[in-house]
């Protein structure tokens, strides 16, 4: 039985993919590294900045001190914030589905995006308030594909509502390979949208859909009545 969705954030409810890639590529470029739009899709779309840095880095044979790693965070949210709050975007059907889901399950969002980041995304939609959890990159030691923000995000559920929601009862809602994967490490259903990938790059989901436009809580449930 569904008693929880858990939200991935950049390009499932907003398009911010494109604004994280141009901060990110920035930043790398201030470092010597070019980074091409195939490699960002392919490699780090799913990953938190973390994970970028290091990726990127490890492939140049660099390593970083935990300061520079923190340096180099700090300097793409700057480019991130005013970038976000000139251009940002609601994705097609999100906010419907938001509204729709929360009036019936407890809703959280598992993302590698800072929280503050999240947290203007969903103020901007007028999304805030419908979320009883947030689980951004500061809070989990390992970001996608490892299972750690998904398990985070049923772990507080549980705490606020004083349920006992197990994973097998959360449906994840992502855009990206590495998402699919951490959702299904973490024991949990995984309703894809082809917003960042095309469908036949998500196969691995439990479902495929190329918007969150006209999708019912009745498609969601479907998911859990195999």
């Amino acid at each position: 039985m569904l008693k929880a969705i858990i939200f991935d954030c950049d390009g499932v409810i907003a398009d911010t993919e494109p604004i994280h890639m141009a901060a990110l590529a920035r930043v790398l470029a201030e470092e010597g590294i070019m980074l091409r739009e195939e490699d960002y899709f392919a490699h780090y779309l799913a990953l938190d900045d973390r994970g970028c840095f290091t990726t990127a880095l490890a492939g140049g044979g660099r390593t970083l001190t935990q300061e520079q790693l923190s340096a180099m965070i700090r300097r793409k949210a700057e480019y991130v914030e005013p970038a976000m709050r000139s251009g940002l975007k609601i994705l097609p059907g999100a906010a419907e589905l938001i509204r729709l889901a929360s009036e019936v399950y407890p809703l959280a969002v598992a993302s590698g995006a800072l929280r503050a980041e999240i947290e203007l995304v969903l103020k901007y939609g007028g999304l805030r308030d419908r979320f009883r959890v947030i689980v951004s990159a500061e809070d989990v030691p390992r970001g996608k594909p490892h299972p750690d923000p998904f398990l985070k995000a049923c772990e507080l559920l549980n705490a606020l509502t004083g349920d006992h929601i197990e994973a097998a009862e959360c449906l994840v809602i992502e855009d990206s390979i590495h998402g699919i994967r951490a959702a299904h490490q973490a024991g949990m259903r995984c309703l894809a949208v082809s917003n960042s990938y095309p469908g036949e790059k998500l196969s691995e989901a439990d479902h495929i859909v190329d918007s969150l436009t006209g999708l019912s809580l009745r498609d969601a449930q479907a998911l859990f009545n195999a």
